[in-house]
Formats: C-alpha cells, structure tokens, sequence
C-alpha cells in the first residue's frame, strides 16, 4: 500500500488585531486551504461521488466558487443543488482557476468595505444585501464545513491529508 501524501499542516493564521483583519485573515486561510485540496486531485476520482449524498471534490469547489460570487459580486443562482457539480469538460485546473478568480473578485470589493455593519455593495436584485460582518462570517462558515467535506473526500481518493 503507498504511503498518503502528507501535506505540511499549517495551523490557522494569526491575524492582525482588529475585527475585519481577523475574518478576512480566517476567510483566506480557508480559501487557500480548499483550493489546495482539489488541486491536483486525480481525474477521474476527483468527480465521483464518494458518499451516498452524491457529494463529489470538484463539485464542492464549484458550489464554493458560486457561493463567492453570489454574496460578495451580486450574481444571481437559480439552482443551488446543480452547482455541486462542475461540467464535464471542467477540468480541476479550470475549477480551481475559476474558483480562485471568484475569491480575488471578492477581495476586490471586500478592500472597498471599511465598515463591517454597511451592507455588502452590489447586492442581488430585489434581495436586502447582508452586512459585510455577515457575508465574512458566512463565509467562514460555509468554507469551512465543506473544506472538511473536502479533507475526507481527498483523503479517500488518494490518501492525501493536511490542511
């Protein structure tokens, strides 16, 4: 049996001492941390549903990808359950790509917010935009669950651990 890739575990940061440093510096943290799980994750394992749910890695890094851009860019999404799936001819270079575009588009708009209590700018239409502190928070919560969604799958396709 081969030995597991064992990724160097790199603990949470310590971020600055301020409320937004400290979400953001999280926020990224995640962000950096999910995209490396899917990254370089073997096709085609890295599509296949490893439980009964039908919960996939790319998948995960797709929803997440939709999940960015819908709080932070405004984008509209009709139909959340699809989003787990990425298309066929999306590779993992392309869904991590994309996914990584999504989070510096974020950031973009996220250096613009100085106050954690204003809404996030460019809501949806016809929807209330949520505070920035909401929108991190969020964020945090949702990168974070499926980033151990995501060490599990990993884990099972290849062996590979870590952060």
């Amino acid at each position: 049996m081969a030995t597991p890739d064992r990724r160097r575990d790199t603990p949470p940061p310590r971020t600055g001492t301020g409320e937004a440093e400290t979400l953001r510096g999280f926020l990224d943290y995640l962000r950096t941390s999910v995209a490396a799980k899917v990254d370089g994750a073997p096709e085609p394992e890295v599509r296949t549903a490893a439980v009964r749910s039908g919960t996939n890695l790319l998948g995960l890094l797709n929803h997440l990808t939709y999940v960015e851009r819908a709080i932070f860019l405004g984008d509209h999404v009709t139909d959340w359950q699809a989003t787990f799936h990425a298309a066929p001819e999306d590779g993992v270079a392309e869904v991590v790509a994309r996914y990584r575009t999504a989070v510096e588009r974020a950031n973009a708009v996220l250096d613009g917010c100085t106050d954690l209590a204003a809404p996030v700018p460019g809501p949806q239409p016809g929807k209330p935009a949520p505070s920035v502190r909401r929108a991190l928070t969020h964020m945090i919560e949702e990168t974070g669950r499926h980033a151990g969604h995501a060490d599990i799958l990993r884990e099972l396709i290849d062996g590979t651990t870590g952060r």
